[in-house]
């Protein structure tokens, strides 16, 4: 089946809320929770040790090279913390809808994707260590990707409005709006890679495309649904993002401070 169940954002919430209620909209909270300290921290300290490490070395002649290299590393170690929670979080997130699904093509809903009877603990158990990481190749594509392009950008937009005479801002205020700011073209330029992986991970579903590995899904969502597929989801994704990585890597900067 060529047909989504979706055709906007909103249309996806106003389901969502129809179907599942208030409850329906905090489903994969947990993960989400669990993930972000342990991900932030990952990311953000290797992407300190690594840039510091390439300037001890080659100085800075390379300062663009080395935010690249530093920020691409970070994304990648950040692989073994995000990419269980993330496929956990998309399942837990996804329950409602699956069982609507089954429901709707006259299939009996499978023990664990209906309502109320997946949980966090119970999901893990069954999918094992194998299927935590189902999608693993794509995650770690679009978060090398996504790290290479944050980190230089918000170092690019702190200095920009550090220089700015006109904005006169505060510290607080360049760190939090720099960090905000660089989500976006993250997003945009990971966006696909995103939808790839999301893809991959979700529950098989009666009906529905099943897709063998990224270059399989790419081609058969270009195929089927046209190349902006690719970026559905962008917009909730850089308001989700934009103000979780614009605080986190104030507070980040100035624990490191402190530290120091």
């Amino acid at each position: 089946s060529t047909s989504r169940m979706y055709s906007t954002s909103f249309d996806c919430l106003k389901a969502a809320f129809q179907y599942e209620g208030l409850q329906g909209l905090y489903r994969g909270m947990l993960p989400s929770l669990i993930a972000v300290g342990p991900e932030k921290f990952i990311k953000y300290t290797v992407n300190d040790l690594m840039r510091n490490s390439i300037r001890r070395e080659a100085g800075q002649s390379y300062e663009w090279l080395t935010e690249y290299v530093s920020g691409g590393c970070a994304g990648a170690c950040q692989l073994l913390v995000t990419n269980p929670l993330e496929i956990t979080k998309i399942r837990l997130q996804m329950q409602g809808e699956t069982s609507r699904v089954f429901k709707e093509k006259g299939f009996p809903v499978p023990k664990g994707l209906g309502l109320n009877h997946m949980s966090f603990s119970t999901l893990v158990s069954e999918m094992g260590i194998s299927g935590l990481y189902k999608g693993a190749s794509a995650c770690l594509l679009r978060d090398i990707l996504f790290g290479a392009i944050y980190f230089p950008t918000f170092t690019a937009s702190k200095k920009y409005l550090a220089s700015a005479n006109d904005l006169q801002l505060s510290e607080t205020s360049n760190s939090v709006i720099s960090g905000s700011l660089a989500v976006i073209p993250a997003c945009l330029f990971t966006s696909p890679m995103d939808f790839i992986k999301t893809r991959l991970q979700v529950a098989p579903r009666p009906g529905e495309t099943i897709y063998n590995g990224i270059a399989d899904c790419v081609y058969k969502v270009y195929e089927r649904e046209g190349p902006s597929a690719f970026f559905k989801g962008l917009l909730p994704r850089v308001c989700r993002l934009s103000p979780q990585y614009g605080i986190s890597l104030y507070f980040y900067e100035k624990l490191s401070q402190l530290s120091s």
